[in-house]
């Protein structure tokens, strides 16, 4: 009598699997999306699915559902536009936002984007005489010089006829250069990174990254942003050549200020505190207020070619007198691994350097550090442009030293009445490149230990220290 029941039961698993399994197979594979045209060769295939991690347009599924359910993806994109702008996005289905410094079109409708011409294809559903815009996507469209040096993106609109896609993405497409200055820390930060942010921060890592003029090193640097700001790789199109569909597109990155974010202007609201949260998590720095250091740290960034400090060492000798740990930082590529190096300057409570790129390192001081700026002559716009003024948003304490003529190697090789002394403005009137050759490529500075004291004893006591006795 027992054996019967389990007969039935037997018998009716049976059945059931019989009729679910068919509906999973059919359901997998309505899920999974074309990857290809079925008129290439399979095995060439598989090679460009593994160039273009095909995972990518698989996994995607679970954001094209909820897109779905949401309808959020068009409204994710048209926080990117304002004004009239955001009336022909709603209307056509395709806007671009112009600028000074950046132009970021979108289009919220499926586009195809063949990365052999890296051209977007962007079909319309309205009645539209087909139009083309060129975009070169980095942040610094005011220098026409620079903008030759990036891969143009053609943008094809309105009533046309797209290529046939060979892989398709449930999440939309974000494309942009890491041409430009990339190899300077403050650029890659303030036109690349940073604007990154701006623009897809509010996608919460549903967006696919399409790098043009793609640089290995640079997508190694900057791993860790990259894939907090997106869950998939960063696609190289030269290496991955065929059509893409995506259901929408940002071309460019939207640019606000140096080193600086506009909360009122960025999806979200995000802030300069905001973004300097987001590198502590991605980077693992253990330190949030400078409070929790416990002996004054001062990290120190020590320049080789120019604008060097010609009496460093009675510096840091100095600087020790005053109670500060001293960690001196002499290799360039020591700063350039930012996994490591982040974490040297986040332990730092002051963080002292001549005005360049290394500077930028703020970013990863906890809150109420300081930052030291040392001002070579002619160079007060920059210094506080690029690092004072941003400095101040993030949270960060900042101060400046700035040189006398008496401590700039300039006064011996101009005298003390010559323009390049007493008249900086005069040699930038000529064109940056003059100013630069003169204030950023000749000068080195020799400081006043006495004078510079009062700057670090100023610094102390901002970060709730107060300096020896002398």
């Amino acid at each position: 009598m027992e054996k019967e029941p389990r007969r039935l039961v037997f018998g009716a698993t049976s059945v059931i699997c019989l009729l679910v399994l068919p509906l999973l197979y059919a359901e997998f594979f309505a899920l999974n999306p074309v990857p290809f045209d079925r008129s290439r060769d399979s095995l060439e295939m598989v090679g460009m699915a593994h160039l273009s991690n095909l995972s990518v347009s698989i996994s995607s599924r679970k954001f094209g559902k909820g897109v779905e359910e949401n309808k959020s993806l068009k409204s994710l994109l048209r926080r990117l536009v304002r004004g009239e702008d955001l009336t022909k996005l709603e209307a056509t289905g395709f806007a671009c936002d112009s600028a000074i410094h950046s132009v970021v079109c979108i289009a919220n409708q499926p586009v195809r984007i063949d990365t052999h011409t890296m051209t977007v294809h962007a079909p319309s559903d309205q009645p539209m005489v087909p139009g083309r815009s060129v975009v070169r996507p980095y942040a610094r469209q005011d220098d026409d010089n620079l903008l030759k040096t990036i891969t143009p993106v053609n943008i094809l609109h309105g009533n046309i006829t797209p290529p046939a896609c060979h892989y398709t993405h449930n999440v939309p497409a974000v494309i942009f250069s890491s041409s430009g200055f990339t190899g300077n820390l403050f650029h890659e930060f303030n036109e690349i990174i940073i604007p990154l942010f701006i623009t897809t921060r509010h996608f919460k890592s549903n967006v696919l990254f399409i790098l043009i003029d793609y640089r290995p090193w640079f997508v190694s640097k900057y791993h860790r942003i990259f894939s907090r700001l997106s869950q998939y790789e960063v696609m190289n199109p030269a290496a991955n050549i065929s059509v893409h569909c995506f259901p929408g597109a940002v071309v460019g990155l939207k640019y606000h200020d140096n080193l600086a974010i506009n909360s009122s202007e960025i999806p979200g609201g995000y802030s300069m505190p905001d973004f300097k949260e987001f590198l502590r998590k991605s980077y693992n720095l253990k330190i949030k207020k400078v409070s929790e250091i416990e002996r004054p740290v001062l990290v120190l960034i020590s320049r080789r070619k120019t604008r060097m400090f010609l009496n460093e060492d009675e510096m840091i000798g100095m600087m020790k007198e005053l109670g500060f740990q001293v960690v001196v930082t002499t290799r360039p590529n020591r700063m350039s691994n930012l996994n490591r190096f982040s974490k040297v300057v986040n332990s730092g409570s002051v963080l002292v350097g001549a005005h360049g790129a290394g500077l930028a390192n703020e970013l990863f001081l906890s809150a109420g550090a300081v930052m030291v700026q040392l001002m070579p002559l002619g160079l007060d716009w920059p210094a506080n442009a690029f690092y004072g003024n941003p400095a101040r948003e993030m949270g960060v304490h900042y101060l400046e030293y700035k040189i006398e003529p008496e401590e700039s190697s300039l006064l011996k090789l101009y005298g003390r009445d010559h323009p390049v002394i007493v008249d900086p403005d005069s040699i930038f009137a000529k064109g940056y490149q003059a100013g630069r050759a003169v204030y950023l490529d000749q000068q080195n500075m020799k400081i006043n230990l006495v004078r510079f004291r009062e700057t670090l004893v100023e610094a102390l006591r901002l970060t709730g220290r107060l300096a020896p006795s002398s």
